[in-house]
């Protein structure tokens, strides 16, 4: 498995670790530009753990991506990518719609 596929995985486990502690929402673009008023109206801890549980699953979708090169199979990287894709999108359209993290 390439060296860049493994940090890349361990980059996401580790930031998946530290959102879930409820930490680490100066590392949340959009969050941590926001005034002090502005991110007073969030539940942090809330958003962080929504965080971390995605960037599992983005580090699972990275994993099948390099376990694909490793076993010589496409589909498992093709299975990554729509994993990675539709991730996000869910990630984008959850977190801005009806005020789910807001006090």
């Amino acid at each position: 498995m390439p060296v860049g596929i493994l940090l890349t995985t361990a980059l996401f486990i580790v930031l998946g670790v530290v959102f879930s502690l409820g930490r680490g929402a100066f590392l949340i673009a959009g969050y941590n530009t926001s005034s002090k008023e502005e991110k007073a109206k969030y539940n942090e801890k809330a958003l962080c753990k929504f965080m971390g549980k995605s960037n599992f699953v983005l580090a699972f979708s990275v994993f099948l991506w390099g376990l694909s090169n490793l076993v010589n199979q496409p589909i498992l990287f093709g299975i990554g990518l729509i994993l990675f894709i539709g991730t996000i999108i869910f990630m984008v359209i959850y977190v801005n719609t009806k005020n789910r993290f807001k006090k």
